[in-house]
């Protein structure tokens, strides 16, 4: 655990606290990129220890302002050492994308195939894991102004995608209690929105689609290409300004079109 103070950096997310979890690969990493250079002090959370240090060192050298904290998002201790940590270092936190999730290293198979212990470690870590977060951080999101939280689903839940059903019905889940926390904390001026990515091409290597199966995403959606981090990264960043400050309980597809709503 750690923070890295560097170059002043000014934008729409100026003077906010906001925590990124799963940041230590991938998308979580660009997700943190860009809230900070909104001018946002991020801290990075991960439970791979070496790729968390490894994000924060290479965000720290572009100027940017970030903090790291190594555990599990499943493991209720570790939340809870973890919210202490933030209410020491901080004091308040004006924002939480829960972002960790088990998802690259599934492998496709049907799901009466599917472990009871695998299934198990998927809720954990995907539902058991932003709630646990939401209740342990939000004596410090009451002291924000107005906080957001945005929570990381999937279109494959809308989909009904196949060969993870465990990992569909956790981004089921997810939307579910977006749902419910948006009418819980809007009392207290908390905000409470879900992003449902399509395919979103990132340099973690994965088994949960097959070259055929991406063929057909692309040809199904309307803009005829790849997505990358760089089309979710942005919307992240609005839903944490006070931009989007009357926008709560809703969730936004990025998926080039694969779906209307």
């Amino acid at each position: 655990m750690s923070i890295e103070q560097s170059s002043t950096v000014r934008g729409v997310l100026a003077g906010k606290i906001i925590v990124v979890t799963g940041a230590g690969q991938g998308i979580g990493t660009a997700y943190a990129r860009r809230l900070a250079r909104d001018g946002a002090t991020v801290v990075l959370t991960d439970i791979n220890e070496q790729g968390l240090a490894d994000a924060v060192r290479r965000l720290a050298s572009e100027g940017l302002a970030v903090g790291q904290f190594a555990m599990n998002v499943a493991d209720a201790r570790d939340v809870g050492a973890f919210a202490d940590w933030i209410g020491e270092q901080y004091g308040r936190l004006d924002g939480l994308i829960n972002n960790a999730a088990i998802f690259s290293a599934l492998t496709l198979k049907p799901f009466w195939e599917i472990e009871e212990q695998e299934w198990d470690r998927v809720m954990a870590v995907n539902v058991k894991g932003p709630w646990l977060l939401v209740k342990a951080l939000l004596p410090h999101l009451r002291r924000s102004p107005g906080a957001s939280l945005v929570n990381i689903g999937s279109d494959a839940a809308w989909m009904g995608k196949t060969g993870y059903l465990h990992y569909v019905a956790s981004k089921g889940g997810i939307f579910g209690m977006t749902n419910a926390m948006s009418r819980e904390l809007g009392a207290y001026n908390i905000r409470v929105n879900s992003l449902s990515p399509g395919f979103i091409e990132t340099a973690v290597p994965r088994a949960t689609f097959t070259q055929e199966q991406l063929a057909a995403i692309l040809k199904s959606q309307a803009l005829a290409r790849t997505a990358d981090t760089g089309d979710m990264v942005g919307v992240a960043s609005f839903l944490m300004s006070d931009d989007s400050r009357w926008i709560t309980g809703q969730t936004l597809h990025i998926n080039g079109g694969m779906m209307n709503h």
